[in-house]
């Protein structure tokens, strides 16, 4: 059992819970994930490490309430514990040494860059955070990133930072010139956009990529993706990689293989706790 010992909600939608797992916090290196159980028979969820705390024993998790499962997770209290968390999982991040890396998170895919902007600014790398969200109150761990470097928010609607997509943002930064490597994490459209935006100035960028995923070991098969026209497994290969060689056509298709059954789930989860209130 893990118990969570923090909880806080850092959008509508999205909830980050500090939660004790020793074992985990003492060797995660950024990039990697866990493969998370609610309690017996419950969904496997692979969440990103936020952060971690190895004196205190715990990992951070921040999690986007979608689906019926990530409600649950999300409904948890202080003091109520997940069953199973099973990782570190995934290959870390292959982290610059120097130089300048611009790391652009969009809605939820901006917890899954901060710990790689954090091990970067670490280096000694400087670091440029591009996060954006619908307005300001879906805009998250804008704090946590200034710690690293610059931040440059972005919102759709304008009500804070600078008005439009983090895309124009990146762009801007591109034609300044000087990027070592960009790191994109968030929709797949944003992160294909992102990828397609380096492509003609020839900067590396790095996507996270959130495929399907059940048991995080490589053994099940439905986590994988096309890369540069092979196929890999986003568990074992990844979950990062080049986002130049990324089919996310094929990604994107695979993500709506459920979808239909993941609305029916969430509906019932729905009515069975309006009718519990």
């Amino acid at each position: 059992m893990h118990p969570i010992v923090a909880k806080a909600q850092l959008s509508p939608n999205v909830t980050r819970l500090v939660v004790v797992a020793p074992r985990i916090a003492e060797i995660r290196q950024p990039g990697q994930f866990v493969i998370v159980r609610r309690g017996p028979g419950a969904e496997r969820i692979p969440l990103t490490i936020a952060d971690v705390d190895k004196s205190a024993g715990t990992i951070t998790l921040v999690i986007q309430a979608i689906g019926k499962s990530t409600h649950d997770l999300t409904s948890l209290a202080v003091g109520e514990a997940i069953t199973d968390i099973a990782g570190p999982l995934g290959k870390p991040t292959d982290l610059l040494e120097s130089g300048h890396a611009v790391c652009v998170g969009g809605g939820v895919g901006t917890a899954v860059v901060y710990p790689i902007a954090q091990a970067l600014a670490g280096r000694g790398v400087k670091v440029t955070s591009v996060i954006g969200g619908r307005s300001k109150e879906w805009v998250i761990c804008e704090d946590e990133l200034r710690a690293c470097g610059d931040v440059v928010v972005c919102t759709d609607d304008g009500s804070y930072g600078r008005p439009g997509f983090v895309t124009e943002a990146l762009k801007d930064l591109c034609e300044v010139g000087g990027i070592d490597e960009v790191f994109a994490v968030g929709p797949v459209p944003m992160m294909r956009a992102c990828s397609e935006l380096t492509r003609p100035y020839a900067i590396k960028t790095t996507v996270s990529l959130n495929s399907i995923m059940i048991d995080g070991t490589g053994m099940c098969g439905g986590c994988r993706v096309s890369i540069a026209g092979k196929t890999e497994y986003a568990c074992v290969d990844g979950p990062e990689f080049d986002g130049h060689t990324v089919d996310f056509r094929q990604l994107a298709d695979r993500l709506n293989t459920y979808r239909e059954f993941e609305q029916a789930a969430l509906e019932h989860w729905q009515a069975s706790h309006a009718e519990a209130h």
